[in-house]
């Protein structure tokens, strides 16, 4: 019996995924079976994140007069309103806290994990804990303001409210990726979306205080009229530095 690392790597099914993916922004009235959309959101989840804390959640929006509503929150965007389903990326430090209590409490309660891999687990719980804690206090932003202008490569640490919030979100944009390479890989189009009043999102919704909406992805499959233009990238040589 095999197990997922035992798995072959197929780098062409990959490769024609990613190369498949467009950003659709007009779809056809076919729904996405339910199970679909599942699978997609079971993939996600297996995202990389930082300290695995997972600081996200995914709101999948079916439902037609929801789905209509954050469709006009999303500037009535044609990719939006004509969407079979809309998916919702909610980041917040809130969700790393309470992860990194359920994966403490995994880590304690494991039989495989050795004495080690806990003592190292348990660090890493504590210093998030730590950083998601008094770090995230809004006393801190101000601080980390003034470094990142002295020093713009500090300006990203996940210190302070606001850096805690940005941390959450990078994070959660593993997740959206790999969604949309997944729904790519089923032929379903997507269309990932910043364009949107994410005050009304997060009302619609009733998101805590504190959460944040790095994307909306629209997913369906593509109308005949669509527009696919010719895909245009910069070049590697002016993408890719060597050391």
């Amino acid at each position: 019996m095999h197990n997922e690392h035992d798995l072959p790597l197929p780098w062409g099914a990959f490769r024609a995924a990613n190369r498949f993916r467009r950003a659709v922004r007009q779809f056809n009235s076919t729904p996405i079976p339910e199970d679909e959309i599942r699978d997609l959101l079971e993939e996600a989840t297996l995202a990389p994140s930082s300290g695995n804390l997972q600081p996200y959640e995914l709101h999948w929006v079916r439902e037609p007069a929801l789905k209509a509503s954050i469709a006009q929150a999303c500037n009535g965007q044609k990719a939006a309103t004509s969407a079979a389903d809309l998916i919702v990326v909610v980041a917040s430090p809130e969700i790393a806290k309470q992860t990194a209590k359920a994966q403490l409490a995994y880590v304690e309660a494991s039989t495989k994990l050795g004495v080690d891999a806990k003592a190292y687990y348990r660090k890493q719980m504590g210093m998030f804990q730590r950083i998601l804690g008094l770090g995230s206090s809004a006393f801190w932003s101000p601080l980390v303001f003034l470094a990142g202008l002295i020093r713009p490569s500090l300006s990203l640490l996940p210190i302070g409210h606001i850096g805690s919030r940005h941390w959450a979100a990078r994070n959660a944009v593993f997740a959206a990726h790999t969604l949309i390479l997944g729904a790519a890989a089923k032929g379903i189009y997507s269309c990932p979306m910043e364009g949107f009043s994410a005050p009304k999102v997060a009302k619609l919704l009733g998101l805590p205080r504190g959460s944040v909406i790095p994307l909306v992805i629209a997913l369906g499959y593509r109308a005949d009229d669509a527009r696919i233009e010719e895909r245009w990238r910069r070049p590697l040589t002016d993408i890719v530095v060597r050391h």
